[in-house]
Protein backbone atom coordinates (compact mmCIF):
# COMPACT_ATOMS: atom_id res chain seq x y z
CA UNK A 1 0.00 0.00 0.00
CA UNK A 2 2.59 2.43 1.11
CA UNK A 3 4.65 1.80 -2.55
CA UNK A 4 1.46 2.61 -4.51
CA UNK A 5 0.77 5.42 -2.62
CA UNK A 6 4.47 6.43 -3.38
CA UNK A 7 3.99 5.87 -7.35
CA UNK A 8 0.62 7.96 -7.32
CA UNK A 9 2.64 10.98 -5.33
CA UNK A 10 5.72 10.31 -7.44
CA UNK A 11 3.70 10.79 -10.95
CA UNK A 12 2.85 14.31 -10.05
CA UNK A 13 5.76 15.34 -9.26
CA UNK A 14 6.90 16.92 -12.29
CA UNK A 15 3.48 19.56 -12.01
CA UNK A 16 4.72 20.65 -8.55
CA UNK A 17 6.59 24.23 -8.26
CA UNK A 18 10.42 24.49 -7.39
CA UNK A 19 10.43 27.59 -4.29
CA UNK A 20 12.56 28.59 -1.68
CA UNK A 21 11.66 28.06 1.66
CA UNK A 22 11.67 31.78 2.17
CA UNK A 23 9.02 32.19 -0.84
CA UNK A 24 6.64 30.07 1.24
CA UNK A 25 7.96 30.45 5.03
CA UNK A 26 8.42 33.47 6.94
CA UNK A 27 11.55 32.78 8.87
CA UNK A 28 12.33 34.47 12.40
CA UNK A 29 8.81 36.62 12.30
CA UNK A 30 8.81 39.52 14.25
CA UNK A 31 7.98 40.04 18.30
CA UNK A 32 6.15 43.63 17.34
CA UNK A 33 2.92 41.51 16.04
CA UNK A 34 2.87 40.97 20.27
CA UNK A 35 1.83 45.16 20.51
CA UNK A 36 -1.95 44.55 21.25
CA UNK A 37 -1.34 41.22 23.44
CA UNK A 38 -1.16 42.19 27.24
CA UNK A 39 2.18 41.84 28.83
CA UNK A 40 0.69 39.97 31.83
CA UNK A 41 -0.47 37.33 29.19
CA UNK A 42 0.67 33.58 30.34
CA UNK A 43 2.76 32.16 27.54
CA UNK A 44 5.06 29.16 26.96
CA UNK A 45 8.68 28.73 27.33
CA UNK A 46 11.02 25.95 25.93
CA UNK A 47 14.89 25.93 25.83
CA UNK A 48 17.36 23.39 23.38
CA UNK A 49 16.88 20.71 25.91
CA UNK A 50 13.03 20.98 25.16
CA UNK A 51 13.25 19.96 21.48
CA UNK A 52 13.61 16.36 20.63
CA UNK A 53 15.89 14.88 18.12
CA UNK A 54 13.75 13.85 14.60
CA UNK A 55 10.25 14.57 17.05
CA UNK A 56 7.73 15.92 14.99
CA UNK A 57 6.01 17.67 18.33
CA UNK A 58 7.57 20.50 20.41
CA UNK A 59 5.44 21.07 23.58
CA UNK A 60 7.25 22.80 26.34
CA UNK A 61 5.51 22.86 29.38
CA UNK A 62 7.47 25.86 31.25
CA UNK A 63 5.07 28.95 31.29
CA UNK A 64 5.80 32.49 32.30
CA UNK A 65 4.63 36.22 31.37
CA UNK A 66 5.17 38.20 28.24
CA UNK A 67 7.01 40.69 30.24
CA UNK A 68 9.75 38.91 31.18
CA UNK A 69 10.47 37.61 27.83
CA UNK A 70 9.56 40.10 24.92
CA UNK A 71 12.49 42.10 25.88
CA UNK A 72 15.03 39.10 25.70
CA UNK A 73 16.77 38.01 22.96
CA UNK A 74 14.53 34.71 22.99
CA UNK A 75 12.68 33.22 20.21
CA UNK A 76 9.47 33.98 19.33
CA UNK A 77 7.36 31.87 18.09
CA UNK A 78 2.93 30.61 17.55
CA UNK A 79 0.93 27.38 17.79
CA UNK A 80 2.15 25.39 14.40
CA UNK A 81 5.47 26.84 13.75
CA UNK A 82 8.22 25.10 12.75
CA UNK A 83 11.11 25.01 15.38
CA UNK A 84 14.75 24.10 14.13
CA UNK A 85 18.08 23.80 16.07
CA UNK A 86 20.85 25.97 14.54
CA UNK A 87 23.98 25.54 16.49
CA UNK A 88 26.08 22.40 16.42
CA UNK A 89 25.61 19.32 17.57
CA UNK A 90 22.08 20.16 17.83
CA UNK A 91 21.40 20.84 13.90
CA UNK A 92 23.25 17.63 12.78
CA UNK A 93 21.15 15.62 15.23
CA UNK A 94 17.83 16.23 13.91
CA UNK A 95 16.76 19.16 16.50
CA UNK A 96 13.69 20.00 14.96
CA UNK A 97 9.75 20.31 15.63
CA UNK A 98 6.23 21.60 15.10
CA UNK A 99 5.04 23.68 18.15
CA UNK A 100 1.91 22.03 20.28
CA UNK A 101 -0.29 23.01 22.86
CA UNK A 102 1.31 26.35 23.80
CA UNK A 103 -0.24 28.56 26.30
CA UNK A 104 -1.85 31.23 24.86
CA UNK A 105 -1.06 30.07 21.52
CA UNK A 106 2.37 31.84 22.17
CA UNK A 107 5.44 30.70 22.62
CA UNK A 108 9.61 32.32 23.54
CA UNK A 109 12.64 29.81 23.62
CA UNK A 110 16.44 29.48 22.92
CA UNK A 111 17.79 32.13 21.13
CA UNK A 112 19.23 29.02 19.01
CA UNK A 113 16.22 28.52 17.00
CA UNK A 114 15.54 29.38 13.54
CA UNK A 115 11.40 29.95 13.21
CA UNK A 116 9.58 29.27 10.18
CA UNK A 117 5.95 30.10 10.21
CA UNK A 118 3.84 29.22 6.76
CA UNK A 119 2.78 31.78 4.55
CA UNK A 120 -0.46 29.83 3.67
CA UNK A 121 1.08 27.74 0.69
CA UNK A 122 2.63 25.24 3.00
CA UNK A 123 1.53 23.29 6.18
CA UNK A 124 3.68 23.19 9.25
CA UNK A 125 4.18 19.08 8.51
CA UNK A 126 5.49 19.41 5.19
CA UNK A 127 7.69 21.97 6.27
CA UNK A 128 9.16 19.77 9.18
CA UNK A 129 9.37 16.96 6.88
CA UNK A 130 11.62 19.22 5.00
CA UNK A 131 13.79 20.34 7.72
CA UNK A 132 14.44 17.14 8.96
CA UNK A 133 14.93 15.00 6.11
CA UNK A 134 18.73 13.77 5.66
CA UNK A 135 19.25 16.02 2.90
CA UNK A 136 18.62 19.31 4.36
CA UNK A 137 20.71 18.18 7.48
CA UNK A 138 23.58 16.70 4.82
CA UNK A 139 24.06 19.97 3.15
CA UNK A 140 23.53 22.41 5.62
CA UNK A 141 26.73 20.78 6.98
CA UNK A 142 28.53 22.75 4.09
CA UNK A 143 26.97 26.07 5.50
CA UNK A 144 27.80 26.15 9.40
CA UNK A 145 30.05 28.75 10.41
CA UNK A 146 31.87 29.92 13.42
CA UNK A 147 34.34 27.95 16.12
CA UNK A 148 34.72 24.77 16.71
CA UNK A 149 32.06 23.14 19.01
CA UNK A 150 29.99 27.01 18.53
CA UNK A 151 28.92 26.87 14.72
CA UNK A 152 25.79 27.59 13.51
CA UNK A 153 23.72 27.46 10.75
CA UNK A 154 23.49 29.92 8.42
CA UNK A 155 20.02 31.66 7.55
CA UNK A 156 20.46 32.17 4.18
CA UNK A 157 21.04 28.70 4.21
CA UNK A 158 17.42 28.16 5.16
CA UNK A 159 16.43 30.93 3.18
CA UNK A 160 17.11 29.55 -0.24
CA UNK A 161 17.28 25.92 0.49
CA UNK A 162 14.92 24.65 -2.72
CA UNK A 163 11.95 22.62 -2.04
CA UNK A 164 9.07 21.21 -4.01
CA UNK A 165 5.80 22.63 -3.72
CA UNK A 166 2.77 20.63 -4.53
CA UNK A 167 -0.41 22.01 -4.11
CA UNK A 168 -1.92 21.68 -0.02
CA UNK A 169 -3.89 18.56 -0.49
CA UNK A 170 -1.19 16.94 -2.25
CA UNK A 171 0.73 17.79 0.91
CA UNK A 172 -1.52 16.53 3.00
CA UNK A 173 -1.44 13.38 1.61
CA UNK A 174 2.12 12.89 1.46
CA UNK A 175 2.56 14.17 5.02
CA UNK A 176 -0.25 11.61 6.02
CA UNK A 177 1.92 8.64 4.26
CA UNK A 178 4.76 9.69 6.54
CA UNK A 179 2.79 10.17 9.74
CA UNK A 180 1.67 6.26 8.99
CA UNK A 181 5.28 5.40 9.10
CA UNK A 182 6.04 7.05 12.07
CA UNK A 183 2.94 5.42 13.65
CA UNK A 184 4.07 2.32 12.88
CA UNK A 185 7.77 3.16 14.42
CA UNK A 186 6.17 4.47 17.26
CA UNK A 187 4.20 0.65 18.04
CA UNK A 188 7.42 -0.63 17.44
CA UNK A 189 9.13 0.74 19.66
CA UNK A 190 6.29 0.80 22.32
CA UNK A 191 6.40 -3.06 21.56
CA UNK A 192 10.27 -2.82 22.15
CA UNK A 193 10.28 -1.00 25.14
CA UNK A 194 7.54 -3.57 26.97
CA UNK A 195 10.18 -6.79 26.18
CA UNK A 196 13.19 -5.11 27.22
CA UNK A 197 11.07 -3.93 30.69
CA UNK A 198 10.33 -7.63 31.22
CA UNK A 199 13.40 -8.83 29.88
CA UNK A 200 15.03 -6.40 32.83
CA UNK A 201 12.82 -7.54 35.89
CA UNK A 202 12.93 -11.54 34.35
CA UNK A 203 16.62 -10.81 34.49
CA UNK A 204 16.47 -9.15 38.34
CA UNK A 205 14.65 -12.01 39.54
CA UNK A 206 17.62 -14.34 39.22
CA UNK A 207 19.78 -12.77 41.79
CA UNK A 208 19.04 -13.14 45.22
CA UNK A 209 18.89 -15.45 47.90
CA UNK A 210 15.34 -16.38 46.89
CA UNK A 211 15.42 -15.64 43.03
CA UNK A 212 12.41 -15.88 41.06
CA UNK A 213 11.89 -16.53 37.31
CA UNK A 214 7.77 -17.15 36.60
CA UNK A 215 7.65 -20.40 37.76
CA UNK A 216 10.59 -22.39 37.10
CA UNK A 217 12.25 -21.32 40.18
CA UNK A 218 11.92 -22.78 43.77
CA UNK A 219 13.52 -24.23 47.25
CA UNK A 220 13.98 -27.49 45.58
CA UNK A 221 15.94 -26.36 42.51
CA UNK A 222 17.88 -23.95 43.49
CA UNK A 223 21.44 -24.07 45.91
CA UNK A 224 22.87 -21.16 47.83
CA UNK A 225 26.66 -20.58 47.08
CA UNK A 226 28.68 -17.81 46.30
CA UNK A 227 29.35 -15.84 42.92
CA UNK A 228 33.24 -17.15 42.97
CA UNK A 229 31.68 -20.65 43.15
CA UNK A 230 29.91 -20.58 39.47
CA UNK A 231 32.77 -18.40 37.85
CA UNK A 232 36.05 -17.64 37.76
CA UNK A 233 37.89 -14.61 36.29
CA UNK A 234 41.32 -13.34 34.43
CA UNK A 235 41.80 -17.28 33.89
CA UNK A 236 44.79 -18.40 31.71
CA UNK A 237 43.55 -21.09 28.99
CA UNK A 238 44.95 -23.23 25.98
CA UNK A 239 42.78 -20.95 23.27
CA UNK A 240 44.99 -17.97 25.11
CA UNK A 241 47.93 -19.46 22.64
CA UNK A 242 46.41 -18.25 19.63
CA UNK A 243 47.38 -15.04 17.77
CA UNK A 244 45.24 -12.51 17.82
CA UNK A 245 44.33 -9.28 15.94
CA UNK A 246 41.85 -7.25 17.41
CA UNK A 247 41.89 -5.67 21.24
CA UNK A 248 39.12 -3.74 23.15
CA UNK A 249 38.72 -0.97 25.44
CA UNK A 250 35.93 0.04 27.72
CA UNK A 251 35.03 2.80 25.52
CA UNK A 252 34.30 -0.75 23.26
CA UNK A 253 31.65 -1.66 25.82
CA UNK A 254 28.01 -0.19 25.59
CA UNK A 255 25.78 -0.01 28.74
CA UNK A 256 23.03 -2.65 28.93
CA UNK A 257 23.97 -4.19 25.27
CA UNK A 258 26.13 -7.47 25.32
CA UNK A 259 27.24 -6.62 22.03
CA UNK A 260 30.84 -5.13 21.29
CA UNK A 261 29.84 -2.02 19.71
CA UNK A 262 33.52 -1.63 17.98
CA UNK A 263 37.40 -3.17 18.04
CA UNK A 264 40.67 -1.35 17.91
CA UNK A 265 43.39 -3.68 16.15
CA UNK A 266 46.82 -4.53 17.39
CA UNK A 267 48.88 -3.30 14.60
CA UNK A 268 47.98 0.36 15.52
CA UNK A 269 49.58 -0.28 18.80
CA UNK A 270 47.97 -1.04 22.33
CA UNK A 271 49.40 -1.48 25.98
CA UNK A 272 46.19 -3.95 26.98
CA UNK A 273 48.14 -7.43 28.02
CA UNK A 274 44.83 -9.72 29.01
CA UNK A 275 43.10 -12.46 27.10
CA UNK A 276 40.14 -12.79 26.53
CA UNK A 277 38.37 -16.05 24.16
CA UNK A 278 35.04 -15.76 22.24
CA UNK A 279 31.93 -16.33 24.36
CA UNK A 280 34.08 -14.40 27.37
CA UNK A 281 32.05 -12.23 29.26
CA UNK A 282 33.54 -8.91 29.17
CA UNK A 283 32.44 -6.90 32.47
CA UNK A 284 33.78 -3.62 33.40
CA UNK A 285 35.24 -3.05 36.78
CA UNK A 286 35.74 1.17 36.74
CA UNK A 287 32.40 2.94 37.29
CA UNK A 288 30.73 -0.04 37.30
CA UNK A 289 27.43 1.94 37.30
CA UNK A 290 27.55 2.19 34.09
CA UNK A 291 26.72 -1.08 33.66
CA UNK A 292 29.42 -2.39 31.31
CA UNK A 293 28.55 -6.19 30.02
CA UNK A 294 29.19 -7.95 27.08
CA UNK A 295 30.26 -11.04 25.72
CA UNK A 296 32.86 -11.27 23.25
CA UNK A 297 32.22 -12.65 19.52
CA UNK A 298 36.13 -12.67 18.97
CA UNK A 299 39.47 -13.82 20.19
CA UNK A 300 41.55 -10.85 21.32
CA UNK A 301 43.01 -8.84 24.11
CA UNK A 302 41.08 -6.45 26.27
CA UNK A 303 42.29 -3.46 29.01
CA UNK A 304 43.07 -4.33 32.33
CA UNK A 305 39.50 -2.42 33.80
CA UNK A 306 38.48 -5.36 31.90
CA UNK A 307 37.09 -7.89 34.31
CA UNK A 308 37.29 -11.78 32.00
CA UNK A 309 34.61 -13.77 33.59
CA UNK A 310 33.95 -17.86 32.33
CA UNK A 311 31.23 -19.87 33.94
CA UNK A 312 32.55 -22.53 35.80
CA UNK A 313 31.62 -26.20 34.18
CA UNK A 314 28.59 -28.00 35.53
CA UNK A 315 27.42 -25.14 37.46
CA UNK A 316 26.68 -22.55 35.15
CA UNK A 317 25.95 -21.98 31.78
CA UNK A 318 28.09 -20.14 30.29
CA UNK A 319 25.36 -18.25 28.29
CA UNK A 320 23.08 -17.50 31.14
CA UNK A 321 26.09 -16.16 33.26
CA UNK A 322 25.65 -12.36 31.32
CA UNK A 323 22.34 -11.96 32.43
CA UNK A 324 23.14 -12.88 36.27
CA UNK A 325 26.02 -9.99 35.55
CA UNK A 326 23.93 -6.79 34.23
CA UNK A 327 21.52 -7.65 37.18
CA UNK A 328 20.51 -4.94 39.61
CA UNK A 329 21.82 -6.77 42.55
CA UNK A 330 24.83 -7.54 41.36
CA UNK A 331 25.76 -3.94 39.84
CA UNK A 332 24.86 -2.72 43.03
CA UNK A 333 27.28 -5.03 44.67
CA UNK A 334 30.14 -3.89 42.37
CA UNK A 335 29.57 -0.31 42.67
CA UNK A 336 29.07 -0.90 46.57
CA UNK A 337 32.64 -3.14 46.90
CA UNK A 338 34.34 -0.42 44.52
CA UNK A 339 37.37 1.72 45.70
CA UNK A 340 38.39 5.38 44.52
CA UNK A 341 37.25 8.67 44.07
CA UNK A 342 37.38 9.68 40.39
CA UNK A 343 37.64 6.19 38.96
CA UNK A 344 36.16 3.73 41.91
CA UNK A 345 37.09 0.16 40.57
CA UNK A 346 35.49 -3.21 41.87
CA UNK A 347 37.44 -6.09 42.55
CA UNK A 348 37.07 -10.11 41.81
CA UNK A 349 37.85 -11.08 44.93
CA UNK A 350 35.09 -9.01 46.31
CA UNK A 351 33.10 -10.15 43.50
CA UNK A 352 33.37 -13.55 44.19
CA UNK A 353 31.61 -13.31 47.74
CA UNK A 354 28.88 -11.93 46.30
CA UNK A 355 25.77 -14.93 47.77
CA UNK A 356 23.42 -16.29 44.88
CA UNK A 357 20.96 -19.18 45.06
CA UNK A 358 21.24 -20.74 41.37
CA UNK A 359 19.08 -23.54 39.46
CA UNK A 360 20.79 -26.42 38.42
CA UNK A 361 21.57 -27.02 34.65
CA UNK A 362 18.30 -28.19 33.43
CA UNK A 363 16.45 -25.49 34.83
CA UNK A 364 19.05 -22.85 33.63
CA UNK A 365 18.67 -24.48 30.06
CA UNK A 366 14.75 -23.31 30.14
CA UNK A 367 15.46 -20.24 31.88
CA UNK A 368 18.42 -19.19 29.09
CA UNK A 369 16.14 -20.41 26.15
CA UNK A 370 13.52 -18.00 27.19
CA UNK A 371 15.82 -15.03 27.61
CA UNK A 372 17.22 -15.69 24.27
CA UNK A 373 13.77 -15.84 22.62
CA UNK A 374 13.48 -12.12 23.92
CA UNK A 375 16.11 -10.81 22.63
CA UNK A 376 15.90 -12.36 19.34
CA UNK A 377 12.63 -10.72 19.26
CA UNK A 378 14.08 -7.37 20.67
CA UNK A 379 16.45 -7.41 17.67
CA UNK A 380 13.94 -8.39 15.23
CA UNK A 381 12.00 -5.12 16.48
CA UNK A 382 15.26 -3.02 16.81
CA UNK A 383 15.54 -4.17 12.60
CA UNK A 384 11.75 -3.30 11.94
CA UNK A 385 12.71 0.13 13.19
CA UNK A 386 15.25 0.65 11.01
CA UNK A 387 13.66 -0.57 7.95
CA UNK A 388 10.91 1.85 8.95
CA UNK A 389 13.28 4.71 9.28
CA UNK A 390 14.96 4.00 5.91
CA UNK A 391 11.67 3.88 4.11
CA UNK A 392 10.66 7.24 5.26
CA UNK A 393 13.90 8.91 4.33
CA UNK A 394 14.25 7.09 0.70
CA UNK A 395 10.55 8.21 0.26
CA UNK A 396 11.01 11.69 1.35
CA UNK A 397 14.70 11.80 -0.31
CA UNK A 398 12.96 10.74 -3.55
CA UNK A 399 10.13 13.83 -3.33
CA UNK A 400 13.20 15.92 -2.75
CA UNK A 401 15.36 15.10 -4.96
Amino acid sequence: MIKAKTENILKRKPTWEIVQLSDVCEINPSKRELNGVKKSTTVSFGMMADLGEHKRSFRPTETKTINKLAKGGYSYFKEEDVLLAKMTPCFENGKSGIAENLQNGIGFGSTEFYVLRSKGKIVADWIYCIISSEKFLEEGKHSLVGTTGRRRLMKQYVETFQIPLPPLEEQKQIVALFQSIETAMEQVEGQEKNLKALHKSLGNGLLGKEPVFGNLLNGKNCTPTVFGEIAECDKKYPEHEKEVERFVGLECIESENFQLQSFGLLSSGTTFTKRFAKGDVLFGKRRAYLKKVAVADFDGICSGDILVIRAKAKKMLQGLLPYYILADSFIQYAVSTSAGSLSPRTKWKDLAELEVCIPDIKTQEKILEILQQLDRTVNQLKQQKTILKHLKQKLLNEILG
